[in-house]
């Protein structure tokens, strides 16, 4: 009989490499969680587009009706919906990815794969829901009349900005959930709290110039910017505060990955 011998380790240096190897995990989790989200609902693909829908109606009210803060000569929902489409795929995949090993716990516990796969799987599902919000999007400038200029060559650039991190923020929650449980709780608190301090509902250019440059220390403030930079054109890029923020998305990643795979080798015992 053949003997079967485990080398200690060699998971370990196989790692980057089985990512590759488990690719069609990455498509098989992602399409799965896609159709639960959108087959087992009442109203399905429709929610993608009344979540954002009323959610601009709101943030439009309250910011440039009642506070009438400045848009810059751009109609007040495509400002706020420029600052809202990245802002909603962040919350969604950090809020998706929070419950993603708690959610596959059967499945950690009984096989060996890269644990990795699961929290980007969830960046990719929430993914879908912001290219629906980006039509919905397009829907609104068509109605206002509104077209964008050069500069949205360069919205590839941001949109990638904001899946790493979405990719960073979801490695860091993913793996505090599983041992803290009562991070189920935090994760809701911070995307409400982070929808009010980031500038989704209002033109960054408002906050005080000595204040901007600690402002920017939130990433999704230099990714929203971004965005805004490229659909609209017609604000110029506080490139100090988005070179901060990109500093904090590249700190965020590299310290989520570091945390991740620290804490890795203990899922299955504590899950």
């Amino acid at each position: 009989m053949d003997e079967i011998i485990i080398e200690a380790g060699r998971c370990e240096r196989q790692y980057w490499r089985d990512l590759w190897r488990y690719r069609e995990l990455f498509y098989f989790l992602a399409w799965r969680d896609i159709l639960v989200r959108y087959k087992q609902t009442v109203i399905g693909v429709a929610w993608a587009v009344i979540r954002p829908l009323l959610t601009m109606l709101v943030l439009t009210f309250i910011f440039g009706k009642l506070a009438k803060m400045d848009s810059g000569g751009v109609p007040y929902p495509i400002l706020v919906f420029c600052g809202m489409l990245p802002w909603q795929f962040f919350s969604t995949a950090f809020s998706e990815s929070g419950n993603s090993l708690v959610n596959n716990a059967g499945m950690i516990s009984k096989v060996y794969f890269p644990r990795l796969v699961v929290p980007v799987s969830s960046v990719i599902t929430s993914f879908v829901d912001f290219l629906i919000s980006a039509v919905l999007m397009v829907c609104v400038m068509i109605y206002y009349g509104y077209t964008p200029g050069p500069s949205v060559a360069l919205l590839p650039v941001f949109v990638l900005l904001v899946f790493a991190t979405a990719f960073g923020a979801g490695l860091w929650v993913s793996a505090l959930m599983v041992r803290y449980r009562d991070f189920r709780f935090i994760v809701p608190f911070i995307v409400q709290f982070g929808l009010y301090v980031s500038p989704v509902g209002f033109s960054s250019h408002v906050v005080p110039a000595q204040w901007r440059l600690l402002y920017s220390i939130n990433p999704m403030v230099g990714v929203i910017d971004g965005f805004r930079y490229a659909i609209l054109g017609e604000h110029t890029l506080y490139w100090p505060g988005f070179c901060i923020s990109l500093v904090a998305v590249v700190l965020i990643i590299v310290t989520g990955i570091c945390y991740f795979r620290h804490t890795e080798r203990t899922f299955a015992d504590i899950i």
